[in-house]
């Protein structure tokens, strides 16, 4: 009868214990989440207040802008900033121009950076590192250092002035980055698909595009992405090269919104939120691609 009291006591104590475990092992988990939720709670406002400020901003007179004590919502609500950029402007011309090179820009791009990744990816030739190093080099480049050779080569062509002239100038930075970037997308994806896709009979051009291009799209996407919101913000290329009031994109002209010791806040902020319309509809449109593990269970190991 003693020795079952005693294994009841050893028995309750060791429930105890396990229970006083759990519960320890709960407390952890449970400040551990607590930790991690304020973290982002911390990281969401410290991203998102400087766009809420220039929201802010954008709806603000001239006059609350520069009082003495900074208010967080406009006292008075004005639509005057965004009335003179709509209406005694360019401005949305000029995003039209922008809008015209970021696309055109980005599709050639991919369409010519994709077969170099690949191949700096998959085949096996000599120089290839020599290669890879090279496109990144050339991304690496100032893009100060081309301003004079690519202007006289605009100049040739007749292309100064123009939004096409932009469109031949900005792949020297976007070709050398896609590439760059799409090679570890494109050497993640398994090498067996390829070899089934051979052995069905596909020669290495269908392999490219019809096996690894839809299992890439999403670092594709991602990129192309990246590609539009460089070519859509691209202010010094332009700045150097348009000069008339109609082939100007909308980052030179809202440098033109500047003069004078007093600039227009409320007006370059508004110019701020209109330009970020656009990349919030793209990425809008692109998210249901930028979906992986379309590989998964693609090969049976």
């Amino acid at each position: 009868m003693m020795t079952r009291k005693r294994e009841n006591m050893q028995g309750k104590e060791r429930k105890k214990a396990k229970g006083h475990k759990r519960r320890k092992q709960g407390n952890k988990i449970r400040m551990t989440e607590a930790i991690g939720r304020t973290y982002i709670v911390i990281s969401l406002f410290v991203s998102l207040f400087p766009v809420y400020w220039m929201i802010n901003t954008s709806f603000k007179t001239e006059y609350e802008i520069y009082a003495k004590t900074p208010t967080l919502y406009p006292h008075t609500f004005s639509l005057e900033a965004y009335r003179y950029l709509l209406k005694e402007t360019n401005f949305m011309h000029s995003m039209q121009n922008s809008l015209i090179v970021a696309v055109v820009v980005s599709v050639f791009s991919i369409l010519i950076a994709y077969p170099v990744a690949y191949t700096l990816a998959r085949l096996a030739f000599r120089g290839r590192k020599v290669f890879s190093k090279a496109v990144l080099f050339m991304y690496l480049l100032p893009t100060s250092v081309l301003y004079i050779p690519l202007y006289m080569l605009l100049a040739k062509l007749h292309l100064t002035n123009t939004i096409w002239g932009l469109a031949v100038i900005y792949p020297t930075f976007t070709l050398p980055y896609i590439s760059w970037i799409l090679i570890p997308h494109i050497a993640d994806i398994s090498r067996e698909l390829e070899e089934a896709a051979e052995v069905d009979g596909c020669t290495k051009l269908q392999t490219m595009y019809r096996i690894v291009f839809p299992l890439a799209l999403p670092g594709i996407v991602s990129t192309m992405i990246f590609t539009f919101a460089m070519c859509w913000g691209e202010y010094l290329y332009a700045l150097v090269n348009l000069t008339s009031l109609e082939e100007q994109t909308f980052p030179v002209v809202i440098s033109g919104l500047i003069f004078g010791d007093m600039p227009p806040w409320n007006q370059l902020m508004a110019a701020a939120v209109l330009a970020g319309i656009p990349i919030i509809i793209v990425y809008t449109l692109a998210s249901g691609t930028l979906v992986g593990g379309k590989t998964a269970g693609g090969v049976k190991g």
